[in-house]
């Protein structure tokens, strides 16, 4: 397994995925006939994001914690980087390959910076790195190092959490991270930013990445490669999100898929691959005359406030203004949800459909305003991606015709020469 160098100035550079094969992996436990894995075998790409899924107790997490060898297979190799590691210290394994859980797993009586420093002081990174190390990874997960370097996990919020567990596994920089259900609990809307914000981490950092959920969406959302796991960690289908939709491997599959595998294409495409338009904006700092005025003289019937972060903050419109007699501290609507550029297009739609607008702003790594996602733009897309699927049921259609021609002749020539 690589280990991480270092940069002319001293801090630690990035290390970019690394490959990974199970061999035979077997898991008998005692006193049970039945193995919980049973002889699984999967080769896993370097810098690939590869989705476990399936049902409760199939052993997709058992499968998953052999890996860093929390659990210690029965029998079977496991290879990182071509290293057969089955037999290596487990411990020194663990430090090189990233972990992160439900709940986030943080310890409560660490501070946010303690909790991040836990493994680079364990592997041995000087002071200065490791202090340099945990304000690289707040940035990186879009927390403000003076803001949170100090706070302890009570004090965050359950994404927040999440978020800072995300940078602890990722701290001393390793080749591979296991999530386990890592976004299991939280709310909806967090839980649609966290997978944002995996997305976007893995642009930048190429790691190799096996995630568990039981969440065929999320999966979609997520994943190169899904594979979908039958009892005993049985493969059923390991292949694309696309591939998996469009042709499921048998009713096992199918069932996962679920109805509506048409929408869930949604999860296919990014915000970002859609058009972002400008929107006009406020800050909260600027005179009620000043908005007013704005409002007043522009084309638009509304205007977007930003707070001092430039977060988006409120909505408001002419009928707004007109009631505010001197204060914006009642007038307007605050704004309920966003969508980061990492978001899909299904993430996009169900914000615009909930909001009265019509519209949904679309957000930076700190949540910064970028622009605005409208219900035009949106419906536009999903047209294009209609007509796409028409244009290929009709090749597909014509090269079946043209099959079906084929053996005809071939049969006919056949007949003719008897």
């Amino acid at each position: 397994m690589p280990e991480t160098d270092t940069g002319a100035a001293g801090t630690p550079t990035a290390t970019s995925g690394a490959t990974i094969q199970l061999e035979d992996l077997t898991k008998l436990y005692p006193g049970n006939p039945n193995p919980a894995v049973d002889n699984v075998s999967m080769d896993i790409k370097a810098g690939e994001t590869v989705i476990f899924v399936g049902p409760s107790g199939c052993g997709k997490s058992t499968t998953l914690k052999m890996i860093n060898r929390l659990i210690e297979p029965t029998s079977g190799r496991i290879r990182i980087n071509d290293e057969d590691v089955t037999d290596i210290d487990p411990v020194k394994l663990r430090r090189k390959v990233g972990y992160a859980i439900q709940s986030s797993g943080l310890f409560p009586h660490m501070t946010v910076a303690e909790n991040i420093a836990l493994v680079p002081k364990m592997v041995g990174w000087s002071k200065s790195k490791v202090k340099d190390r945990v304000e690289e990874m707040l940035d990186l997960v879009g927390l403000d190092p003076r803001e949170f370097h100090g706070r302890y996990p009570r004090q965050l919020s359950g994404g927040q959490q999440q978020r800072v567990g995300v940078a602890r596994a990722l701290a001393a920089d390793p080749p591979v991270l296991l999530m386990d259900e890592p976004f299991g609990a939280v709310d909806p809307i967090t839980r649609d930013h966290l997978q944002d914000e995996l997305i976007r981490l893995q642009h930048e950092l190429h790691k190799t990445i096996v995630f568990v959920t039981h969440d065929f969406d999320e999966a979609i959302k997520l994943g190169d490669r899904i594979a979908v796991l039958r009892e005993r960690s049985h493969i059923a289908q390991f292949d694309t999100p696309e591939a998996i939709l469009t042709n499921p491997a048998d009713d096992f599959v199918s069932g996962f898929v679920g109805a509506g595998a048409a929408l869930k294409r949604l999860n296919l495409t990014r915000v970002r691959d859609v058009g972002i338009a400008e929107f006009p904006t406020v800050t909260v700092d600027d005179p009620l005359q000043s908005i007013f005025n704005k409002l007043r003289s522009g084309p638009y019937n509304e205007l977007l406030m930003l707070d001092r972060r430039n977060r988006p903050y409120k909505w408001l419109r002419r009928g707004d203004l007109m009631r505010a007699r001197g204060s914006l501290a009642r007038a307007g609507q605050l704004v309920h949800d966003t969508v980061t550029l990492d978001a899909t297009l299904h993430d996009a739609l169900e914000a615009v459909l909930l909001d009265s607008g019509g519209r949904v702003a679309a957000t930076g790594r700190r949540g910064e305003f970028i622009g605005v996602v409208d219900m035009e733009t949106l419906m536009n897309s999903v047209h294009e991606l209609l007509e796409a699927d028409r244009l290929t049921a009709i090749e597909h259609q014509h090269d079946l015709e043209e099959l079906r021609a084929h053996q005809t002749e071939q049969e006919l020539e056949g007949g003719a020469g008897t």
